[in-house]
């Protein structure tokens, strides 16, 4: 089997889907905007092939080089970069080639917010009220149905970038006046932030399925760059899970990964926010197999080259990112921190630059099986002078 990734390299935990598909069997393609140089030894081991190209937002150049792919090597039978930014490129070379997944014409319903309302509606899951805005007046109407606080979205967008809250009148007036273009409008639901995350086999069956909570909102995470944790429990609330499971089902999400966000109110009720067709950011996926001792790089190769579906695992950790940013003082260092939460702590990295605006500069990842123990430790790290 044939399989093509797109900028393989990135992010770095990443590199691990190219290793395990070549471990599963398959000739793993690569094409990258990183020179081959500077490709990790591992990562070269692992493919047969690697093109570097300067600019992966041009897609004639970009087809092109898949051509001359296929030609060497046969056909491409999956084509995938988990990572939100390129979904549309590799949408568009799965239909050009004939390759297994979603196609262009599935973005309208699970990359659009404003497709997403659809299907939550027909899956009968509970969603804020939204639409896409075209003028102040269609805004106004929308704030007199539903009132303030309201958020504008871009319609296709990624976590809280270029998200923003208007809370009054005074502050609507000012983005009228420049209302931006293809944005969604969305009522503020209130809660805590939930995930359901998993992986699917190719008829779209859970294969996998784990769900983390979050510190605090994501948008206010990363307009007020507040302190981030979030964390993986053992213990999946039943209606998060029966919510979930609704949404990929709706979405018909076969044989990828999925991250679904839900705000939980203070009365246990979920309302679903966004679905995502790839994996959770930054370290999320090593997060999942630290709390189960699994290695999902390695099932989901498994899964494309052997058809395999079957997965036993067993939840025996919470895990939690705790990121500390570089502009606020903690009140110990990080020499003492290692030591006090030693027990608990599974690796520490700084985080790309690229991740640091959401997910902090700096992060430790701890686990245990005593969730109250987990958040202990947290509060340990996060804990201000």
């Amino acid at each position: 089997m044939n399989v093509l990734l797109l900028s393989p390299h990135f992010p770095p935990n990443f590199q691990r889907f190219s290793t395990a598909l070549k471990e599963a069997g398959a000739n793993v393609l690569g094409i990258g905007d990183a020179p081959y140089d500077g490709l990790s030894a591992p990562l070269q081991a692992a493919l047969g092939e690697y093109v570097h190209v300067h600019n992966m937002c041009h897609y004639d150049g970009l087809l092109r080089t898949a051509g001359l792919l296929t030609y060497k090597h046969g056909k491409i039978e999956r084509i995938d970069s988990h990572n939100e930014h390129w979904l549309g490129l590799e949408a568009q070379l799965r239909h050009d080639f004939g390759a297994f997944g979603q196609k262009p014409a599935d973005l309208a319903f699970n990359r659009r917010k404003s497709g997403m309302k659809e299907i939550f509606r027909q899956a009968g899951v509970r969603a804020p009220a939204g639409e896409v805005v075209t003028s102040a007046e269609q805004v106004r109407a929308f704030v007199k149905l539903h009132g303030f606080p309201i958020v504008f979205k871009p319609d296709i967008g990624v976590g809280a970038e270029r998200v923003f809250r208007v809370d009054h009148e005074e502050q609507l007036a000012g983005v009228l006046a420049y209302l931006p273009k293809d944005y969604f409008v969305e009522a503020f639901v209130s809660g805590t932030l939930v995930s359901f995350d998993g992986l699917t086999d190719r008829e779209g069956g859970i294969v996998f399925f784990a769900s983390h909570q979050v510190s605090s909102g994501i948008m206010e995470i990363v307009t007020e760059q507040r302190p981030v944790h979030y964390y993986y429990r053992r213990e999946i609330p039943a209606r998060i899970e029966e919510a979930g499971r609704k949404v990929v089902h709706a979405f018909r999400i076969l044989e990828r990964f999925f991250h679904v966000e839900f705000i939980v109110g203070q009365d246990g009720e979920c309302a679903a926010l966004e679905v995502n067709v790839r994996p959770p950011g930054g370290y999320s996926l090593d997060m999942m197999n630290w709390s189960c001792d699994i290695d999902l790089y390695r099932a989901w190769a498994d899964l494309l080259v052997c058809g395999d579906s079957h997965f036993d695992y067993e939840r025996k950790y919470n895990v939690a990112h705790v990121a500390r940013r570089q502009a606020l003082r903690y009140r110990r260092s990080h020499e003492e921190v290692l030591r006090d939460v030693a027990p608990l702590l599974v690796t520490h990295m700084p985080l790309p630059k690229l991740f640091r605006v959401a997910m902090g500069d700096y992060a430790y990842y701890l686990r245990h099986p005593d969730l109250d123990t987990l958040q202990e430790a947290v509060a340990r790290v996060e804990e201000q002078s």
